[in-house]
């Protein structure tokens, strides 16, 4: 397969797990959404973020972290000499809670398959969680705030959490602590080491979620 028909094969792979999140309704949060915010950003991005859920602008834009926070993750991504279509963008759940209070267990349940099927069809180099609600999802029994700016092996991935851009909003001396952590990841990615061409094209059918089991 050419370089070029890879591509294309990864962004209809994308394409099929964006159009079934629209049609989702497995939980009530499908009953207040004005449209799902499946994520954007490269099919073949080596850096995944992953936030909470979308808030107000998200739930109108269908684009995760837009307003202030999304401006503010484009300017760590400009500090590192990336930009936001280089990664990709995502968040537990893909509808906006109402009010936006924090998503409920029944509710990133039903969207877990979701973030799931991302992780393996994107296979990203490190996976960077935006605040303690990201992170608990692949750590539940680890506290996040001793965990933050550390590299997190799970099973076949790693975990990077930091915080959430919003915090630095609310409190700007965090935006100081959050360049040093953007410096950590793209060290880490500057120094991630040469992998077999294959590891990267494994079918997704033959993988398996053991990073959840």
């Amino acid at each position: 397969m050419t370089s070029t028909a890879k591509l294309w094969s990864e962004l209809q792979e994308l394409n099929e797990i964006v159009k079934e999140i629209s049609q989702c309704t497995a939980c009530i949060l499908s009953k207040t959404r004005t449209q799902t915010v499946p994520g954007t950003g490269n099919s073949k991005a080596e850096i995944m973020f992953v936030g909470e859920a979308p808030g107000f602008n998200e739930d109108q834009q269908g684009i995760p972290f837009v307003g202030r926070a999304g401006n503010l993750l484009i300017e760590l991504l400009s500090s590192i000499e990336m930009n936001r279509e280089s990664v990709y963008v995502t968040n537990l759940v893909k509808c906006r809670p109402p009010k936006n209070r924090d998503p409920n267990t029944q509710e990133i349940d039903a969207c877990r398959k979701f973030l799931e099927m991302q992780i393996l069809q994107i296979n990203p180099k490190i996976i960077v969680t935006l605040g303690r609600h990201a992170f608990s999802f692949f750590f539940p029994h680890t506290d996040a705030r001793s965990a933050r700016g550390k590299f997190m092996d799970l099973k076949n991935l790693t975990i990077f959490p930091i915080y959430h851009p919003a915090a630095a909003l609310y409190n700007p001396k965090l935006k100081s602590v959050l360049k040093q952590d953007f410096r950590k990841i793209s060290a880490f990615i500057q120094n991630y080491p040469k992998q077999e061409e294959s590891t990267k094209t494994t079918s997704n059918t033959t993988k398996q979620l053991s990073f959840f089991e």
